[in-house]
């Protein structure tokens, strides 16, 4: 039998974050061995309470890290009209604590590893941007793959007409992690769009008793209401929970090498990645099937819905 694979998880939750960590805890696939948070879809105080209430939520214990508390050099935004003041909708949750200045880091949290692990980040990168400003040499040994869920190609951006929102939020930190050239993986828009719930399949979540599915419901709903209102989309695009979906299941992507650049100067195409020659090599997820992602994600996180998830899906 195959061994789990070791994985860290850098994250901003965020309802799709809160989704991808739960496919990620009850998959035996992964080994999770920590937890980061950073801001990006809500302020790293939510994030920290959201990640701490999710462990909760499965019973699980593990180290959780702050990566980061805001972007290198812009001011700090977040997704709040997307993901709510709490960053997980309409959940009911405790307070938000002070996350203190001594809290583990994520370049602690890859130290304590005893061998190299996959590094997933869901959210800006700035916490790996610092981990490499403060011993890259310590990175590259101990991140054996970096998968990102980050940037768009072809895709429009969801910030911008030309940027992803993770990459929008901290430019300077994605063109610090590009240009280490550590073994990186983008997944980005051009691919994530592909992977969503519909509106009807939330709403039979939402009327179920079971404790569990009204905690998810209560944060979709919230998604769902973003989506109708801004895309007219009956439905939630579920970008973070692709990313743990390939560590499971990696015939579901499939990627090209390319050179990639990010865009720094200001203005609407601040946060681009485009193709460049000059560019950092990166493997760019150019091609989804999104019917087996659906599948994990019914069969592991959302079991009251799964045969109504099992026939539907597409590709991208």
């Amino acid at each position: 039998m195959t061994a789990p694979l070791p994985v860290i998880i850098d994250t901003d939750p965020g309802i799709d974050d809160a989704l991808a960590l739960l496919l990620a805890f009850s998959s035996p696939e992964i080994d999770v061995c920590g937890v980061s948070v950073t801001y990006g879809n809500t302020t790293i105080e939510n994030a920290h309470r959201n990640a701490v209430e999710i462990l909760r939520l499965v019973r699980r214990r593990m180290p959780l890290a702050v990566s980061a508390r805001r972007p290198l050099k812009r001011a700090l935004a977040v997704a709040l009209e997307t993901h709510g003041e709490s960053g997980l909708g309409d959940v009911e949750l405790p307070s938000a604590g002070t996350v203190l200045d001594f809290a583990k880091t994520l370049l602690d949290l890859l130290r304590d590893q005893p061998s190299p692990v996959t590094l997933v980040t869901l959210g800006p990168v700035t916490g790996l941007a610092l981990a490499l400003r403060r011993d890259a040499g310590l990175v590259r040994e101990k991140v054996a793959r970096h998968v990102a869920m980050i940037g768009n190609l072809r895709a429009p951006g969801n910030t911008t007409p030309f940027a992803e929102f993770n990459a929008w939020c901290d430019p300077e930190a994605l063109a610090i992690v590009l240009g280490a050239e550590l073994p990186t993986a983008m997944v980005g828009l051009d691919v994530t769009r592909a992977v969503t719930i519909g509106g009807s399949e939330i709403e039979r979540l939402a009327g179920l008793s079971h404790p569990r599915a009204r905690w998810i419901a209560s944060a979709l709903r919230h998604y769902l209401a973003f989506h109708r209102k801004y895309d007219k989309f009956d439905g939630c695009i579920l970008h973070d929970v692709l990313p743990i979906a390939a560590l499971i299941e990696p015939a579901v992507l499939a990627f090209e090498p390319l050179r990639i650049r990010v865009d720094l100067e200001s203005g609407d195409p601040r946060g681009r990645t485009r193709g460049d020659p000059d560019g950092a090599k990166v493997r760019v997820a150019t091609w989804v099937d999104a019917a087996p992602v659906r599948q994990l994600l019914f069969d592991r996180v959302l079991p009251w819905l799964a045969p109504a998830g099992a026939a539907t899906g597409g590709k991208g």
